[in-house]
């Protein structure tokens, strides 16, 4: 019987070889806590030019609609004042203007002459697509914090794997560190709220995971492409994944300017007299989807 089992039953077939990256580095806990807090205290305000792809819809649809990329600009004064603004495909025109003081929003959708206010969560399980975004979508995902005031946090190693541009049949697994921030426990229970991966070929983020109060994954974020702006190591590349609202954001960032003074009126919003403003906090008005229309055109 000898020969059956080591012969005839045993299949071989090739796998892509892997191997580590030529660095790996190494950090202990209380290193990794302190570069990111450095990382988020180092950025006082910040001015990107950028470019955004936008994507609604899932598998609750059976469809994804991309739209035509927009250009924009996206400003943030620490905490959490942000303004982003997107710009119609070839005409340039305003498609949204969209501002945040952290506690309430207000956002412009001049094409259709109406506006959305509110809280800056989401308050009904109703709103998806362009019409569920709020400022912290993307305010959250930009400026990775640390551990806040009564969390834990944990430390675990993974890996990734990703192809070798110099060897094509081969791929670099890519060991990471993974803080897992958790909530204050109640009794033995502590729940995570946000895990963040750090590659150890950099020691920069190339992942955060966001969760919401039921333990589900409410934002999934990639960073890649990171350049220095003076002593700031900053990703250029910004892939947003929000699945329970069906919405996905990439963004490129083509200029940034951080730690200049802004205007005191830089967050500033005026709603022109005429607009139709829908108020996304009353339940009757967030369980219609706003302005009549999900945006320009989807490229498909």
């Amino acid at each position: 019987m000898t020969p059956a089992l080591t012969g005839c039953l045993v299949h071989t077939h090739s796998v892509p070889k892997t191997h580590p990256p030529a660095v790996v580095l190494n950090g202990t806990l209380d290193e990794l806590l302190k570069q990111v807090d450095e990382r988020y205290d180092a950025v006082q305000s910040m001015i990107l030019s950028i470019q955004m792809v936008a994507c609604t819809g899932g598998s609750s649809q059976g469809e994804v609609k991309c739209y035509s990329p927009f250009s924009g600009y996206i400003i943030i004064g620490k905490p959490e004042d942000i303004r982003v603004l997107l710009l119609l495909p070839y005409v340039r025109s305003k498609f949204l203007d969209m501002v945040s003081d952290g506690k309430t929003f207000k956002m412009l959708i001049p094409p259709k002459s109406c506006a959305i206010v509110g809280s800056d969560v989401v308050t009904s399980s109703a709103q998806k697509g362009l019409y569920s975004l709020r400022p912290a979508d993307i305010l959250d995902p930009l400026l990775i914090q640390g551990m806040q005031p009564n969390q834990l946090v944990s430390l675990t190693q993974d890996s990734r794997t990703f192809p070798d541009p110099k060897k094509r049949k081969e791929l670099i697994e890519d060991p990471d560190y993974d803080l897992g921030f958790l909530s204050e426990p109640h009794g033995q229970v502590a729940s995570t709220l946000r895990v963040v991966h750090i590659s150890r070929d950099n020691l920069l983020p190339w992942r955060q995971d966001i969760y919401n109060a039921d333990g589900k994954v409410e934002t999934q974020v990639s960073y890649s492409n990171y350049k220095k702006f003076g002593d700031i190591d900053f990703p250029t590349t910004i892939d947003i994944q929000r699945p329970l609202d069906e919405l996905g954001l990439t963004i490129t960032i083509t200029k940034a300017t951080f730690n200049q003074p802004l205007p005191d009126d830089q967050f500033k919003l005026d709603i022109p007299e005429g607009t139709n403003v829908t108020n996304m906090d009353d339940p009757v008005s967030a369980a219609i989807a706003p302005c009549g229309a999900h945006g320009p055109q989807s490229q498909h």
